[in-house]
């Protein structure tokens, strides 16, 4: 089983910075490939960003140059570094990762933006 958790999440100001991160525990041997999602009031769940396994970055083209994504063999840790953020961007973040055939999920961190 693996066990994801994010943290990070809270309310902060249009221009801001935030940074998420989520925890990794169980039966895994590397915490990438990893991805992020969001789910905003009303919209379905968007992907916002992948770690491929062998280190490569994807984005969505709304947070494109404004995201990023890393992560750390070592603390079995993803971070997602979110700058300039938007209202647009207020939604619940969720961590996801896809092993033994299934998609694990986080319980989901809240990020508001204020205009």
């Amino acid at each position: 089983q693996v066990q994801l958790v994010e943290s990070g999440g809270g309310l902060v100001q249009a221009g801001g910075s935030l940074r998420l991160s989520c925890a990794a525990s169980g039966i895994i041997f590397s915490i990438r490939p990893m991805a992020w999602y969001r789910q905003a009031p009303g919209r379905q769940r968007e992907l916002v960003c992948t770690v491929t396994s062998g280190g490569g970055t994807n984005y969505a083209d709304s947070v494109k140059g404004r995201f990023t994504i890393s992560a750390d063999n070592a603390k079995n840790t993803v971070y997602l570094q979110m700058n300039s953020l938007n209202a647009d961007d207020t939604a619940v973040y969720y961590c996801n990762m896809n092993r033994y055939g299934r998609d694990f999920w986080g319980q989901g961190t809240q990020v508001t933006v204020s205009s």
